[in-house]
């Protein structure tokens, strides 16, 4: 596969390197916050049926019993079910933002768009922002991103890659919660995986289809990705 870099217009204004670090990890740490409390707002209003159901196709559940190695594993559930839904039905996160009512302008309201219009996304890690975080390589859409993640940007090194889900309600963007390491082994993995009509569509359109998502995530699942991802916040101070 041949990935094109470039460099959007609006990556220009978005990455202000003279922003104080104090300041951008302060803005982090709320947007943070307000999408964690969204996240389980959200979910508290899936149905349980939903839910095995995603779980039984990451071959997280038999029948209606969940069987997990650990119980993190529940963040790629989570992902699916807030954020994808079936061709014909509606996604959870769009069915509480129709509900939420949330104040025109709020950070909650911003979070919360945000997380509509989350993109998933193939990331290789370019360098460390002059601020804080990271700045990253869409390797599928081409485009530089300003990551920032604090437990990423203190353990993930120059040239690693991963799949993450990608809000973006402010200058930067964040993960949507969870992560899965990548390699171009596992596209070999995702070529037998894959439904076989999707071999033939374009990378830049595949990426936005659910079951690319879902098989990533059932790939690294089945290949103990829990023994080599941690979910952690760092302290206030760092």
């Amino acid at each position: 596969m041949a990935f094109a870099l470039r460099r959007d217009n609006a990556l220009a204004t978005e990455i202000d390197s003279s922003s104080p670090r104090d300041r951008v990890l302060a803005r982090y740490r709320r947007l943070r916050e307000i999408s964690l409390q969204l996240h389980h707002k959200i979910l508290d209003r899936v149905s349980g049926d939903a839910f095995v159901s995603q779980a039984r196709r990451l071959g997280l559940a038999l029948g209606k019993t969940l069987i997990l190695d650990d119980i993190d594993e529940l963040n790629y559930v989570n992902d699916l079910v807030i954020y994808t839904a079936p061709a014909g039905r509606s996604r959870a996160v769009d069915r509480y933002a129709r509900s939420a009512g949330l104040a025109a302008g709020s950070d909650e309201a911003l979070v919360l768009e945000a997380m509509r219009a989350a993109r998933f996304a193939v990331l290789v890690m370019e360098r460390r922002h002059e601020a804080a975080g990271l700045i990253a390589i869409d390797l599928i859409r081409g485009n530089q991103v300003w990551l920032v993640d604090m437990g990423l940007e203190a353990s993930m090194p120059e040239g690693a890659m991963l799949a993450t889900r990608l809000i973006t309600p402010d200058r930067f963007s964040m993960t949507a919660g969870v992560l899965a390491p990548f390699d171009f082994e596992l596209i070999v993995d995702l070529s037998a995986e894959l439904p076989r009509r999707l071999l033939d569509v374009e990378l830049t359109v595949l990426i936005d289809d659910r079951r690319f998502a879902e098989t990533i995530y059932r790939t690294a699942l089945a290949d103990g990705v829990m023994d080599r991802v941690a979910y952690q916040e760092l302290p206030q101070d760092w």
